[in-house]
């Protein structure tokens, strides 16, 4: 993943995460980052299936992303993987790759997914998409 004209972070254990109705969300290890890259901030969200999340400011280069990542350092029981790990939204990075391939992030940036030629729609997150 590229970011602020850095690589921020390459891995190959993410934990991938599908949701209805919108492309996977890949949670990647925070110890794969580059140090300094994800600055805590302030407040959380709430997800009905994995609990309360925890947002970064993502600062690399002359880059700064408010809000770009999160965590759920608590997850609820079956998402306790999540616990070590952040989501990034690809439209808010210079680019993110999946085994090489180039990602499009999906519309909306509510939800933070990650379309790959592999994964066909449609999703939630683009405009008229809300009641379905």
């Amino acid at each position: 993943m590229h970011f602020g004209g850095q690589l921020i972070t390459a891995t190959s254990a993410a934990v991938r995460v599908l949701e209805t109705s919108h492309p996977p969300v890949y949670y990647l290890p925070i110890d794969d980052f580059l140090p300094g890259v994800l600055e805590p901030v302030e407040g959380t969200t709430h997800c009905e299936f994995k609990g309360a999340a925890r947002y970064f400011d993502v600062v690399a280069g002359t880059g700064r992303s408010p809000r770009g990542a999160w965590t759920y350092p608590a997850p609820v029981r079956g998402y306790e993987e999540l616990s070590t790990r952040v989501a990034i939204y690809p439209s808010q990075m210079d680019s993110c790759t999946v085994d090489g391939e180039l990602v499009q992030a999906q519309e909306g940036d509510f939800y933070g997914g990650w379309i790959t030629s592999a994964i066909v729609g449609p999703f939630k997150g683009g405009t008229g998409t809300w009641g379905w």
